[in-house]
């Protein structure tokens, strides 16, 4: 398994696994399938390429074909550029529990703590993704709170929980 950040040259693959994720784990995202897509295959290259440290994805490579991925992004407002976001974590479903998800989940919080200024990372869960949950824990994320009814998929309801990761740095301890 190759765990590494994506580029332009992956937008298509990077496309196919997000159409799996969306379609195959609904209550794990909260975009949807059915959601028309705001943004084209082009639009993908040119984020993948242009993104910098303040936006990239990380994706874990078998034989060519992305088996999973997990972005993370930097908030662009002067008073929010003290925090990042993780989001689009996946795993296709024949690969959970060999730990890609904990490998690339590494990658991109050792670069998104590594960029100067960012204080704190966050992301949301549904409550029902609870091996998502258990391994964003033992990962040093805690929870701050908890959304009732944050998706709604037909006419069932799904809680987020929201989780985050404090960054340490010898000069502010």
């Amino acid at each position: 398994m190759e765990i590494r950040f994506l580029t332009a040259d992956d937008a298509r693959e990077w496309w196919r696994l997000r159409a799996e994720s969306l379609n195959g784990d609904p209550e794990a995202f909260s975009a949807s399938a059915e959601d028309p897509d705001s943004l084209g295959l082009e639009d993908v290259k040119n984020r993948l390429s242009s993104g910098g440290e303040d936006l990239f994805i990380v994706g874990g490579f078998d034989d060519g074909r992305l088996q999973g991925m997990a972005g993370f992004h930097r908030e662009q407002g002067r008073k929010l550029r003290h925090k990042g976001r993780v989001w689009g974590v996946y795993v296709t479903p024949k690969r959970r529990g060999e730990g890609i998800g904990r490998k690339m989940l590494e990658k991109v919080l050792e670069r998104g703590a590594g960029i100067e200024g960012v204080e704190q990372i966050l992301l949301s869960v549904a409550t029902t993704q609870t091996a998502a949950v258990s391994l964003y824990r033992s990962l040093g994320f805690e929870s701050f709170g908890c959304e009732p009814g944050a998706l709604k998929i037909g006419d069932r309801f799904l809680d987020e929980e929201y989780m985050v990761l404090r960054i340490t740095r010898p000069d502010r301890q």
